[in-house]
């Protein structure tokens, strides 16, 4: 991972958006240094309003944001000429080729036509559609379109890399290759981004540091073994029987536990083993019908660490 400096490439203080009547960011503060840095939450937790907000796009209620020491309401051009943006939506024009394409977005970014059109090629072969740059973007699968908008991103060689819902409609083969694409941008060219996800999984693959965002808010922000701490043990527990009582006299014992369709995920602390789950179902005269042993989720202890998943 590249080393975080002392200086933020973008810092935001008290900072609110609004859509109409509804708010989006409720006063939020926090930065971005160099290096890759997750901004992690929900769907509609105000992630990519954030992103807007720092491209320009939408103008604060209150509160500031600063990227490069520029302002983006009275800088936007100045502040996107530094940004490559991979939006979470399609955003290629019908009937252009791969290449043509691209070095529009490097003409839009400032780069004369014939460097844009070199850089274009360059940066399509980089991320894996150098034999399919002269077909039309219409044509592509969605894990192509999505290598498409980072070459589009990437061809004016941003100082920041926005990188919205990334691995969105990738299937299980296509996820593992764009993040280790990703990596390699940020550690072998060493280009500082912001990958916006709400998969954790996904930010944990490239990211040491994230900021949480929940319902326009910052829930928490830094790093990701921090915030999570150490993980627990885990048992899918599926019981015959009261299993209210069974998961009740668990409680008393310090265990928390989640529920699924036709089981129970049990979380168990460190001094507590599968004894427990058996001693509490004989003493409740229940059953214990399956057992299968296993460890949280970077999930689970991620929303753990911010006090949402679990009942107790």
């Amino acid at each position: 991972m590249v080393e975080m400096e002392t200086k933020p490439l973008v810092e935001f203080q008290d900072l609110a958006v609004s859509y109409g009547p509804v708010q989006a960011l409720v006063s939020v503060s926090g930065a971005f240094f160099p290096g890759p840095t997750g901004l992690l939450g929900p769907n509609g937790a105000g992630k990519t309003t954030l992103l807007k907000t720092l491209l320009g796009f939408l103008t604060p209620d209150s509160g500031r944001i600063s990227a490069f020491g520029l302002d983006p309401v009275s800088q936007p051009l100045e502040v996107r000429r530094r940004i490559g943006y991979l939006p979470e939506v399609d955003c290629h024009l019908p009937g252009m080729t791969a290449s043509a394409f691209v070095a529009f977005a490097g003409e839009l970014s400032g780069l004369p036509r014939d460097e844009a059109i070199s850089r274009a090629h360059e940066v399509l072969y980089y991320v894996g559609l150098g034999e399919a740059r002269y077909r039309t973007v219409d044509t592509y699968s969605t894990g192509m379109k999505q290598r498409v908008k980072l070459a589009q991103a990437l061809v004016h060689d941003p100082d920041l890399l926005l990188l919205d819902e990334l691995t969105n409609g990738l299937d299980p083969e296509g996820r593992p290759d764009m993040l280790s694409l990703i990596r390699d941008i940020s550690t072998r060219r060493q280009m500082s981004l912001i990958l916006c996800s709400h998969l954790l999984r996904d930010v944990e693959a490239v990211c040491e540091n994230v900021i949480v965002f929940n319902l326009g808010q910052v829930a928490a922000q830094g790093s990701i073994a921090e915030l999570t701490g150490p993980r627990r043990s885990a048992y899918e527990v599926r019981v015959k029987g009261d299993a209210a009582a069974f998961l009740t006299d668990l409680k008393d014992h310090g265990c928390e536990w989640t529920e699924g369709e036709d089981s129970y995920r049990v979380f168990l602390t460190n001094n507590q083993g599968p004894e427990l789950l058996f001693r509490t179902a004989r003493e409740c005269g229940v059953q214990v019908r399956h057992l299968r042993p296993g460890a949280e989720s970077l999930e689970d202890v991620f929303l753990r660490a911010l006090g949402h998943e679990v009942q107790q």
